[in-house]
């Protein structure tokens, strides 16, 4: 079914742009892009729009004024707002939900949860799902709730440390794709490491074990793949 609803994606930095658009487009939506806030804010008064993704960090208007503004403007204050935030950038990402903003995903981010955050979104605009229910992602016997930051397995929440769940979290949104030690490490841990990348290793081993622990039937191995000499893949399911 051909999506008909129309985003506005807002970042100075062209890349991270055309990643989005490239994503949500391959899911049926209209794109539309700004690369500054104040063009930004003219394109919301001019065209018909869905939902906007939107950068903290821009020129001429950042984006929490741009949050500002729509939730102060009688035309747009319905218009649903997801925040593109940097690691760093606590407390500004708490202003900006506080001033309106409908959900945040942090750089760097994974193209599929933020369509998947999408997705949520605009169904719950629709009445389709609850709040509660828009953040739960389900894999096989895995859920995962980015929303509570927890992960069921099997219909019991098991015990993930914050690195072990953004690792699961990470494979299971990029279902099929091979990621390699290095891209996991910068991922995660925001650095580049290279030679000794024994750290997504044990990190993998203890998912690996407590998915194994809590499965009904399944190995915790049949998730997780390893590419020989590459690194991980979650497995894609049907």
């Amino acid at each position: 079914m051909s999506l008909k609803e129309r985003i506005l994606v807002v970042d100075d930095e062209e890349n991270i742009v055309e990643l989005v658009k490239f994503n949500l487009e391959a899911e049926g939506y209209e794109v539309l892009v700004a690369y500054d806030g104040q063009s930004a804010w003219e394109m919301m008064q001019k065209e018909s729009i869905d939902l906007i993704v939107l950068d903290l960090m821009l020129p001429q208007i950042d984006g929490l004024d741009i949050c500002r503004r729509v939730r102060n403007d009688d035309n747009l204050r319905k218009l649903p707002i997801i925040m593109l935030t940097a690691k760093g950038e606590e407390v500004d990402r708490v202003l900006g939900l506080e001033l309106g903003a409908d959900d945040y995903v942090t750089k760097p981010f994974s193209p599929r949860e933020l369509v998947a955050r999408v997705k949520a979104i605009l169904r719950r605009m629709q009445g389709d799902i609850s709040a509660e229910e828009e953040l739960k992602t389900e894999f096989g016997s895995i859920k995962i709730d980015s929303a509570k930051h927890r992960i069921l397995v099997s219909g019991k929440k098991v015990n993930f440390t914050p690195k072990e769940f953004e690792l699961l979290k990470l494979l299971a949104f990029n279902s099929g794709r091979v990621m390699s030690r290095n891209v996991l490490l910068k991922e995660i841990w925001g650095y580049d490491y290279y030679g000794d990348t024994r750290t997504v290793d044990v990190h993998i081993r203890r998912i690996r074990q407590k998915l194994k622990e809590n499965l009904d039937s399944e190995t915790g191995m049949d998730y997780i793949e390893t590419i020989r000499g590459v690194g991980y893949r979650f497995k894609e399911l049907e």
